[in-house]
């Protein structure tokens, strides 16, 4: 994990946009070049939630294993076809996937296929907990829970070189931290290969099985990067002795083990991709762009690179041959965002996964040889008309200090006619970013009439360290008020109707929600909160064990509870929740480790007892995001709903209000397959 991006996966992947990011390329350089969208005079059909959930989202086996078949015939991919994930074998020819697991009640992911058969690796929860485990399917279907334990949780950390054996991180020892083992691949017994004492990231490990990357954060800003010999056993050695504040994190090893590809933003304000020889200790520069470089990754044999690049919200990919250092001429890349690239064994082709704004991400192939490229998935439903969907548009707006705010913007068909209601999107994090790309909760919105303006306020990632750091224990106020000018700005649109805004978020961006009802209660006119944090003092004395490696850098960009606690009072909307007068809709998951549905119930309860409408939905089989295709149908047509009946016609109280009834409405879409 790239360390400067570390905090954004804290609290969750409520981001609101899709990860795999869009096609169109189109730019709005600043505030004073917006200009309104051409009259349209098309009609515009107008669809339920079902209609943009019953597409199908798919995602790619884990880049750490092996996404070919043994034969190079077939993907191993995982996709929600049936409402719930799974795993399944795509064929390359194009015809019928072949179904790998049956799960109904929890999420099932692909990880990777054996390396010389057709059994597979999985890994799920249980309910949205978070604590994965790994699972064994036999070519006969049959499943083994590699990682038993009631509080375990595991990870896949890929394959040896030989085949013999692949590795897996538990926190089984120690709930606080990962420990890495090595498993045999016919009798799966195991071996402790390294005993993480000391509170390590494990990162990478090498293909031969002798080297070991460890990332050991210590604020927000800073992090190293460590070197364990597992052959000798030595004490892992720091190969990145610096001063300052500098942030490191590792991509993985090159395919003959003799380099760590790490990033670090040491140079600049964008992370950069570094060598480190293992034998040598010399370091040397490998990638260097104007934005972060997300990722590196090579075929097996080492003649093909690929790596991508967080470019203003959306990804650029480049695939270079590595004996030449030129780029990939063999094939055209198709328009539009391409991620999770993957090689097949033999090198001769690759498959990843194509988005744009109006269609969710579909798997693609493409011959290296020939350049032919093939869909083999169709993951928009049918019954949506493309055409009624809408590209998103990059747009930068001033906040109160005069810096710029990049965000996403949407604007429904015909809004420049009949001005439209607008919503705040505010992701999750802190820093976390919102990006171009499909999401089906935003398209939902975007038909029915909302314009959606997905800000990146300081403090997000993906626009250099320095704005990464500005909201460093400013949170709820310097934040908070790029929030504010987002409304400012949408209310100066002509597409706009400036008297009708309101806000959404989900996680971190659902306590901005509690936050700008709370301590800006004038600004917005309703608020739709999911799964936010409402009781910081709480919140951060009860994370999750397994953080327990980044614990000092969550606090350092948070604030320790044992010396801040009077600060995170201050800005915990629980106890200002009497500031709250405009309608308000939570969504909450019943067994999110992350943010405890206690946090919403208060809330719920203190804002009914302002006489303000209140609606709240629990879903009991949910976490922290939404992955039952059930729930994120039920929750988008909640927002509407609620937007409906409470912006579009916007609530003031009357003589006698005592509040909505206390109603049971659904919940929200986290693109879970999409993320993280």
């Amino acid at each position: 994990m790239n360390h400067t991006h570390l905090i954004q996966t804290l609290m969750g992947a409520a981001t609101g946009c899709a990860l795999l990011t869009a096609c169109t390329s189109e730019k709005v350089a600043s505030a004073g070049e917006q200009t309104a969208p051409e009259a349209e005079t098309r009609t515009v059909e107008t669809y339920a939630a079902a209609a943009f959930f019953e597409t199908t989202s798919f995602g790619m086996a884990s880049s750490a294993g092996y996404a070919f078949s043994p034969d190079d015939d077939a993907i191993l991919v995982h996709s929600d076809e049936t409402g719930i994930f799974n795993a399944y074998s795509l064929p390359v020819d194009g015809s019928e996937p072949a179904t790998l697991t049956q799960s109904g009640t929890d999420s099932t992911f692909a990880l990777s296929y054996f390396p010389g058969d057709d059994r597979i690796l999985v890994t799920h929860d249980s309910g949205g907990d978070e604590l994965t485990h790994i699972y064994l399917i036999d070519e006969d279907g049959t499943s083994v829970d590699l990682t038993p334990g009631d509080a375990v949780k595991a990870s896949f950390a890929g394959w040896s070189d030989d085949a013999l054996s692949f590795y897996v991180t538990t926190n089984e020892r120690d709930a606080r931290f990962f420990d890495l083992y090595e498993y045999d691949t016919e009798s799966f017994q195991r071996e402790l290969v390294f005993q993480n004492d000391e509170g390590f990231e494990i990162a990478a490990v090498s293909g031969d099985g002798t080297s070991l990357a460890l990332v050991r954060p210590r604020t927000s800003a800073d992090s190293d990067l460590y070197l364990a010999d597992l052959e000798s056993g030595a004490a892992p050695v720091h190969i990145t002795p610096h001063e300052g504040n500098i942030a490191y994190g590792a991509y993985g090893f090159t395919p003959d083990g003799t380099q760590l590809v790490y990033s670090t933003d040491e140079f600049g304000e964008f992370s950069q991709a570094w060598t480190h020889n293992v034998a040598t200790g010399e370091k040397a520069e490998l990638i260097a762009e104007d934005w972060d470089v997300m990722y590196v990754l090579y075929s097996p044999s080492g003649d093909y690179r690929v790596h991508a690049i967080n470019e203003d919200a959306r990804t650029t990919l480049k695939i270079i041959e590595t004996a030449t250092g030129e780029p990939l001429d063999a094939i055209d890349l198709p328009a539009g965002d391409i991620g999770s690239v993957r090689f097949s064994r033999d090198e001769s082709k690759i498959a990843f996964m194509l988005s744009s704004d109006t269609s969710p991400s579909n798997v693609m192939i493409a011959d290296l040889e020939t350049g032919e490229i093939t869909q083999l998935t169709d993951a928009l439903n049918p019954a949506i008309d493309e055409d009624d969907l809408v590209d998103a548009r990059i747009i930068r707006y001033e906040s109160f200090d005069g810096l710029e705010i990049p965000s996403v913007l949407y604007v429904p068909h015909g809004a420049e006619a009949n001005p439209a209601p607008a919503l705040v999107w505010v992701h999750g994090g802190p820093g976390g970013q919102s990006r171009a790309g499909y999401s089906a909760t935003i398209q939902h919105l975007v038909n029915h009439g909302y314009v959606v303006l997905a800000a990146n306020n300081r403090g997000s990632s993906g626009y250099g360290k320095t704005f990464f750091h500005m909201d460093d224990r400013r949170h709820g106020d310097v934040d908070l008020q790029d929030i504010v000018y987002a409304e400012k700005w949408l209310a100066e649109q002509p597409f706009v109707d400036a008297g009708k805004i309101g806000i959404v978020g989900g996680s971190y961006g659902g306590y901005m929600v509690g936050a700008a009802l709370a301590f800006e209660p004038d600004v917005f006119k309703v608020g739709v909160n999911i799964f936010g944090v409402m009781n910081w003092v709480r919140t951060l004395e009860s994370i999750p064990p397994w953080w327990e490696s980044f614990r000092e850098a969550l606090f350092d960009e948070m604030g320790d509870p044992a010396t801040d606690g009077e600060r995170h009072r201050a800005i915990s909307p629980l106890f200002h929740a009497d500031n709250i007068r405009v309608p308000l809709l939570v969504v909450q998951g019943a067994n999110d480790p992350r943010v405890l549905q206690v946090e919403s119930d208060e809330i719920v309860a203190a804002v009914r007892a302002n006489g303000v409408p209140v609606e709240y939905v629990v879903f009991e089989d949910e976490g922290h995001g939404f992955s039952k295709r059930e729930n994120r149908i039920e929750a988008s047509e909640a927002y509407v709903s609620f937007l409906d009946q409470y912006l579009k016609t916007p609530w003031s109280p009357g003589p006698d209000a005592a509040g909505a009834p206390e109603t049971e409405t659904p919940e929200t879409e986290t693109p879970t397959a999409e993320t993280d």
